[in-house]
């Protein structure tokens, strides 16, 4: 599925983007605090800075806002084709992060006319989404899973609640059947190409998933229904089972592990910050609040590769060469003191970029159906636990390993059993 040839591809230039003190995008300090190392970053380097992805391939990552934002807004000068690389010839064919930026036929690498094209079906398959029944789907899937371990009067919310929930709301609105053993390997298998640990297999993971999508696809077009998958098919603009594959796996992933993690940290916002915890139950600050500032302080999509600089340019004070990839860094954008002088985010603003900007933001409505699907997720479980808590301390919660998803390991909670 993916373009593991991506020759002919120039050889990249020896120490181009690199410099001497080029900061990997890696370790410790980075899966647990990263706003720690954007900080740095920042008084060392401004707004863009010379990292290492993966085997210590150079790039630059972008941390201001006003940065960022130019970046996204200006297709011309920053393009979304992988294949103008200048680095390619240094990439191994098992490169952990090639299901991010090997090219493929998706929405994701289109550009210009091609993606308004690809973007257009997309958006009218999701508009086709009646949002009140999405909410009252979800309001009964966390019926059932908070069911399961209601009784307990303990649970794991992200491997028990958080994950599955959107993971079931994706599939059903692309009309695969939303239980049973290949769609909870479709599941693990777009975590690991998302998010992959040690000893995972990225690339082995994402092809699984397109062989997956491509059964899905063949069976809609046999038997279309009142689906996502199906509307994609019978649109006009006539796209190829390939294209609706590719552009499928985008959705799905955006819909599921992104929204999981937004679902998982903002009830450990809501389950640690006195703010909340005293006003919540009373009423006086929504849950929407909580989403919204998770979206400013702890956005699920923390970094996102990337963006191709066409030609020769600068950007932050920066010499910025044709073919350099630039990683998005929406976590710094959204926390760029410039924005925050006093280190307070108005949780009632949202200009955030947490779905990026531009062209290729996240497509409309996409954006709505996740906030229905996490706020209804975070909604129905304080109403139906009502004294829910952590089990252990805060200090002792653990973000996954990842520098591209911001999301707890586990989310240990207690509370009163609830007897069916």
């Amino acid at each position: 599925m993916t373009d593991l040839d991506p020759s002919p591809h120039p050889v990249a230039a020896p120490g181009c983007p690199a410099h001497p003190d080029a900061v990997p995008l890696a370790g410790l300090e980075y899966q647990q605090t990263p706003s720690e190392l954007y900080r740095g970053l920042r008084a060392e380097h401004g707004a863009v800075a010379p990292v290492l992805l993966d085997g210590g391939i150079p790039a630059w990552l972008v941390l201001g806002y006003p940065e960022v934002s130019y970046v996204t807004s200006h297709d011309d000068l920053f393009a979304r084709d992988s294949r103008r690389w200048n680095q390619w010839g240094s990439i191994p064919p098992d490169w952990p992060l090639l299901p991010y930026v090997g090219h493929q036929p998706s929405v994701l690498f289109t550009e210009g006319e091609e993606h308004r094209r690809r973007a257009g079906v997309i958006t009218q398959a999701l508009a086709g989404i009646d949002q009140f029944e999405l909410a009252r789907d979800c309001r009964q899937l966390a019926d059932r899973l908070i069911a399961a371990f209601a009784g307990s009067g303990r649970a794991e919310l992200m491997s028990g609640y958080a994950h599955p929930l959107p993971m079931i709301a994706a599939v059903r609105m692309c009309g695969m059947p939303h239980s049973g053993a290949e769609t909870q390997q479709l599941v693990e298998d777009l975590r690991i190409s998302l998010d992959a640990a040690e000893g995972d297999d990225p690339v082995a993971a994402y092809t699984r998933v397109g062989e997956r999508i491509h059964r899905l696809v063949r069976h809609k077009r046999e038997r279309p229904g009142p689906d996502v998958t199906s509307r994609m098919l019978t649109h006009p603009a006539g796209l190829t089972d390939e294209e609706i594959v590719q552009d499928l796996i985008s959705v799905i992933a955006a819909a599921q592990q992104p929204t999981a993690n937004w679902i998982g940290n903002t009830l450990r916002l809501l389950l640690t910050d006195e703010r909340f915890a005293l006003n919540v139950s009373g009423g006086r600050l929504s849950v929407g609040e909580a989403l919204n500032e998770v979206l400013w302080l702890d956005t699920p999509t923390q970094n996102f590769i990337g963006r191709w600089a066409v030609g020769d340019t600068q950007l932050g004070g920066r010499q910025i060469r044709a073919g350099d990839c630039l990683v998005l860094g929406l976590a710094a954008a959204n926390t760029d003191p410039q924005l925050w002088p006093e280190a307070h985010v108005g949780a009632e603003n949202s200009a955030h970029l947490s779905f990026s900007n531009g062209e290729h933001r996240c497509p409309y409505p996409a954006p709505l159906l996740a906030d229905v699907i996490a706020r209804t997720a975070v909604e129905t479980l304080l109403e139906r636990l009502p004294d829910l808590v952590l089990a252990v301390e805060p200090g002792e919660l653990t973000w996954r390993p990842s520098i591209w998803m911001r999301g707890l390991t586990a989310l240990p909670a207690v509370f009163t059993p609830v007897v069916a």
